[in-house]
């Protein structure tokens, strides 16, 4: 069962949302040519340490992935599009570095992810380009859908909407999901849906969303170190993430800065 969250809890989970923003544009700031992802991890623990947050990932262990996790960000660079475990990786120019981070703060949570190109002007017409602007549409596009008296299967089909249009092939194993006192909560939101199918949204439900996907397949494979999820065939992949609540407004996006 999903708890509906009051206006005073939602602005609590706005608070960690700002963090969870701030901390999404400092690292991306700095992912430049030479920086190694140990050292975008180590800020983000010095940044979760000094502002008093609680990680969601360290020690994170669930069924899909190889746990504990022992990171406060996932780091994914190219073919890498979810879960991935910070390592010794310089970046290098025109790496494609999805940066995913959740933390709780006064025990409530906000997700959000972003995806940047690594050192290089951002070419509308460029394939990473245009890739990762396909899941920033997306997601506008299911924050929109974040109405009440909406369906589930309205988000979740905005999403699947922008990247069928787009040429992209959708998987449908991992998606957004519920959140609040904790980082994954009831209902799961794939990234595929059909309209008017689903639970009802009301004012108080609050939902990480996050199309992502790949240039070439929706197909997944596993790294040796049990948590990283690349493209099974090694093509560029991007993910865009917010947490968004249904309010008797409208749908408020709460990681970002404003």
């Amino acid at each position: 069962m999903m708890e509906l969250k009051t206006h005073a809890e939602i602005e609590k989970m706005a608070v960690t949302g700002r963090f969870v923003a701030q901390v999404l544009h400092d690292l991306a700031t700095r992912a430049e040519p030479g920086v190694n992802l140990l050292d975008l991890e180590q800020r983000a623990r010095t940044m979760v340490r000094d502002r008093g947050a609680v990680s969601c990932y360290w020690d994170y262990a669930p069924s899909f992935g190889s746990g504990p996790f022992r990171n406060v960000i996932c780091l994914s660079v190219n073919d890498a599009v979810l879960h991935g475990l910070p390592r010794d990786h310089v970046l290098a120019p025109g790496d494609v570095l999805t940066l995913d981070f959740a933390v709780s703060i006064d025990g409530w949570v906000a997700d959000a992810a972003r995806t940047v190109r690594v050192g290089v002007d951002d070419d509308p017409a460029h394939p990473d380009t245009r890739l990762i602007a396909s899941t920033e549409r997306a997601l506008a596009a299911a924050v929109a859908a974040m109405l009440p008296d909406n369906r589930l299967g309205d988000v979740s089909a905005a999403i699947g909407e922008v990247a069928v249009a787009d040429g992209y092939r959708v998987n449908t194993q991992f998606g957004g999901h519920g959140l609040g006192r904790t980082m994954h909560e009831d209902p799961h939101v794939p990234n595929l849906g059909r309209r008017g199918k689903g639970m009802r949204l009301k004012p108080g439900t609050t939902l990480a969303l996050e199309p992502w996907w790949a240039t070439g397949t929706e197909r997944l494979v596993s790294d040796p170190d049990g948590w990283t999820l690349r493209s099974a065939d090694g093509s560029m992949t991007a993910h865009s993430e917010h947490t968004v609540a249904v309010t008797d407004d409208g749908p408020r996006i709460l990681t970002t800065v404003d």
